[in-house]
């Protein structure tokens, strides 16, 4: 309902929207959407979503992100809808093709990586540090410097 009344204009949002979007919603999405709201410490708004929602996340993903000390265990597959597209400021694809649609005025990345689900454990951990590195480095872009001490 949040994105819905942001998409209308009627609930304005204090910090970044970031949607991150692949197929299933069941892996890479859910990965980025993890690390990007563990790094943004609140700093930052993190929705993701599935052009083709799965029923579950990928073992393999929750494995890897849990080596890190980040449960996945709350996070569940979500349909990509306009009104989340609409409310938000910064889109991340990855993989989901012509699927997203394209709105004036918000930033669109496409990330390719490869799917954990079709991954080994050791090319899911390189897909995971991969998302960390962007993922962090979308925060440096996307969020305020911060403001040096007196």
């Amino acid at each position: 309902m949040t994105a819905l009344a942001q998409s209308k204009g009627a609930a304005p949002h204090a910090v970044p929207e970031v949607l991150l979007v692949c197929v299933q919603n069941a892996g890479r999405s859910q990965m980025a959407a993890a690390l990007l709201d563990h790094h943004a410490a609140g700093r930052v708004h993190v929705r993701s979503a599935g052009s083709t929602p799965s029923d579950a996340l990928h073992p393999r993903a929750v494995e890897v992100m849990r080596e890190i000390g980040i449960d996945l265990g709350s996070a569940f597959p979500k349909p990509l809808t306009d009104d989340v597209v609409r409310a938000a400021d910064v889109v991340i694809t990855m993989g989901c093709g012509d699927a997203c649609p394209i709105y004036p005025g918000k930033r669109y990345e496409d990330w390719d990586l490869r799917d954990p689900a079709d991954s080994t454990l050791e090319q899911a951990r390189a897909v995971r540090d991969e998302i960390d590195t962007r993922v962090r480095h979308l925060l440096t872009e996307i969020l305020p410097a911060p403001t040096p001490r007196s």
